[in-house]
């Protein structure tokens, strides 16, 4: 079983290459026999006739190893298997921006019938999603909290903005802004004097709204 859940046949070529990979970084006095190899990979097919994690699989061999004395060699997959460990944290997102390139990723093309991901625009907000959603479930969120989104336990809502200091949906005060004028980008704007420069404001100032959250707006004269 992979680390995101999917359930693969077992590949035993695989983990032959990663002990081989330590072995020849290691002396010729300190590495695992050809036989040693082919008994532990025995080992591993015999408890793998049920679903192992890689993690369990990876735990396996270093326990061979140290039983046979393979110190040494067992030291260094140990550090082989956190170089590869520090290596898909470093490129979460790489796959899942290539699919959307090539406009394979279904879940993004029906995740919003209101986006065409064939635009370049399109996909420059999902590329910037990704990222957020990457750095937000490495970096910002606690382990606990990422490890219940990623079990199903619980889904932590749009995870592609988390990393922007901005917030969601926003009820604009748009009566007080008309009424006692506001300020957009720095610059002040007087109540209006007419319905069409009223209208004018209102336009420009859930523009302004819109540049700096994420989610809905709603207006109403009364609030």
């Amino acid at each position: 079983q992979k680390r995101d859940g999917r359930v693969v046949p077992y590949e035993e070529d695989k983990i032959r290459e990663a002990i081989h990979k330590a072995n020849n970084e290691v002396e010729e006095r300190y590495r695992a026999s050809e036989g040693l190899i082919e008994e532990i990979l025995e080992d591993v097919q015999q408890e793998g006739r049920q679903t192992q994690t890689v993690e369990h699989i990876q735990d396996m061999i270093e326990e061979h190893l140290v039983e046979h004395n393979k110190y040494t060699l067992a030291k260094k997959y140990i550090v082989y298997r956190y170089q590869r460990s520090l290596l898909r944290k470093s490129n979460t997102t790489d796959e899942s921006i290539l699919k959307l390139i090539r406009n394979e990723n279904k879940e993004l093309a029906e995740e919003n019938s209101n986006k065409n991901t064939r635009l370049a625009s399109t996909q420059r907000d999902y590329i910037a999603g990704e990222v957020s959603r990457d750095v937000t479930r490495r970096l910002l969120l606690p382990e606990h909290i990422a490890m219940a989104h990623d079990n199903g336990v619980l889904h932590f809502h749009d995870a592609d903005y988390f990393i922007q200091p901005i917030f969601n949906c926003c009820l604009i005060n748009i009566k007080d802004m008309l009424d006692n004028g506001t300020s957009i980008n720095g610059k002040m704007i007087e109540s209006p004097k007419s319905f069409q420069v009223a209208c004018t404001v209102t336009t420009q100032i859930i523009a302004a709204v819109a540049s700096n959250q994420y989610g809905g707006q709603s207006v109403n004269i009364k609030h």
